[in-house]
């Protein structure tokens, strides 16, 4: 059988590149229609105060989600630069290690999430009217966060393979049992948030079902035994090295977030519902600055081992280019026809004008995005993850949460001006990954004309 993977140290930059971006783009897609699937059903078939749960419960659970996802980095860029060094042998090592270590992590979060589920609502101030129903949603998707830690750490060592495809297969597969649970635990058994939950956690399950039954019939490149599967210490501390940085900037980000749903929460359920609207329809616009970053994280470690950085700077600056072409689509739509991608996910129409409102800011955040998330890519692929880190956290807490936090005391109080925190604190990332990029050149500069000593 052919074996997994894509060696990226030689050859053609742009167009390996592209074609292991676009299954990404793909996967991506398909897994936000998890969420959006949910919150499109729900705003057809329930109420606003189910619309308004599965709008904060799925960004709380989102927050998690991307928690284990930056973590899994530590893998994927540990195991691409192994590869990139053309140490194939320790492959197995580094996955077994991944697996004791992040099933652990899977066991604590199914057990915490859902004791903690009522406290988590009332720290996002979700709306008394949607409360219940917000703990119900938390609840559910926290029992079924080991699947969901499954299925990231599968996907991170196949992108660390640069094997997209796998992960587009299965992802595609649990999108179909997605759709199918909702409209049958909604639509017909009209269960609203609760069927909503119970719908993506078995999505989530198919899919790890499915990819392990993948992996068991193709060729690897590297060995791995089941004896493999241990707390192998370096490996391990390794991996968090590389990838906790990454969690950390997107746990707090994450929480910086929460702290902008938790203010317009206060604002009633339509404001509740307009954000969580609107932020379902973001998570497509910005699939392609998010898939390159995924996808330039694995280019980049592979040349990074193979001591090829000239590569990964034209990868780079390809990756830019290409996200900024969609970026301008992406602004144009959402900017000046917003109303036409919430009323996708709504049929209330104050929500529908509301969730448009606050588009308008994230259309403006695209022009930027195209930027920023090619930077993180590449710095995440060259283990500068705890500068991403920091250029998180300046952005997230010193820019986005004060700039939400004044918007909102501004009368009269306007969901598009407390949007703005977000691209305003893009734009400062921006600038920081400049300088930065500049440090990082003028220190590779000047490695290379230093004499030997």
């Amino acid at each position: 059988m052919k074996e997994k993977g894509h060696d990226f140290t030689e050859g053609r930059i742009v167009s390996p590149l592209m074609r292991f971006a676009l299954p990404i783009i793909l996967a991506l897609f398909l897994q936000a229609m998890y969420g959006a699937v949910d919150l499109l059903v729900v705003g057809k078939f329930a109420s606003p105060e189910d619309v308004s749960a599965v709008s904060t419960g799925s960004q709380i659970m989102m927050t998690f989600t991307s928690l284990v996802t930056s973590l899994a980095m530590g893998t994927t860029i540990f195991f691409a630069q192994q590869l990139g060094m053309g140490h194939r042998k320790e492959g197995g090592e580094i996955v077994g290690a991944s697996i004791a270590f992040f099933t652990l992590l899977g066991l604590l979060m199914t057990f915490l999430i859902p004791l903690f589920s009522r406290p988590i609502a009332s720290l996002m101030q979700a709306p008394a009217d949607a409360f219940e129903q917000t703990v119900q949603y938390i609840r559910i998707c926290g029992a079924g966060m080991l699947a969901i830690v499954a299925y990231n750490l599968i996907g991170a060592v196949f992108r660390s393979m640069g094997d997209s495809k796998t992960p587009l297969i299965t992802v595609a597969i649990a999108c179909a049992v997605n759709i199918l649970g909702d409209l049958l635990l909604i639509a017909v058994f009209h269960m609203g948030t609760a069927g909503a939950a119970i719908a993506t956690v078995a999505a989530q399950l198919v899919s790890v079902v499915v990819s392990l039954l993948l992996i068991s019939r193709s060729s690897l490149p590297f060995e791995f035994r089941r004896s493999m599967i241990r707390f192998h210490t370096r490996i391990i501390r390794k991996i968090v090295q590389l990838g906790f940085p990454i969690a950390l900037q997107e746990l707090l980000v994450g929480i910086s977030f929460l702290v902008v749903m938790a203010v317009v929460n206060g604002l009633g359920v339509v404001a509740s519902a307009g954000i969580g609207v609107a932020g379902k329809v973001c998570t497509f616009i910005m699939l392609v600055p998010i898939a390159l970053s995924q996808a330039i994280s694995a280019f980049v470690a592979q040349n990074t081992g193979a001591g090829k950085d000239d590569r990964s700077v034209k990868a780079l600056k390809s990756s830019i280019c290409v996200s900024l072409v969609f970026a301008l689509g992406m602004f144009l739509l959402g900017f000046f026809r917003g109303n036409l991608l919430t009323g996708i996910f709504a049929s209330d129409p104050d929500v529908i004008q509301a969730g448009a409102e606050y588009l308008k800011a994230y259309a403006i955040d695209c022009l930027f995005t195209c930027f920023l998330f090619c930077f993180i890519g590449y710095f995440n692929g060259i283990g500068c993850t705890t500068f991403v880190m920091v250029q998180g956290l300046i952005g997230a807490f010193c820019v986005r949460t004060p700039f939400c936090i004044l918007m909102s005391h501004l009368e009269p109080v306007s969901l598009f001006r407390i949007g703005l925190a977000t691209p305003a604190s893009t734009v400062v990332q921006i600038l920081l990954c400049f300088a930065f990029l500049f440090h990082q050149n003028r220190k590779r500069r000047t490695t290379r004309t230093s004499p030997p000593v």
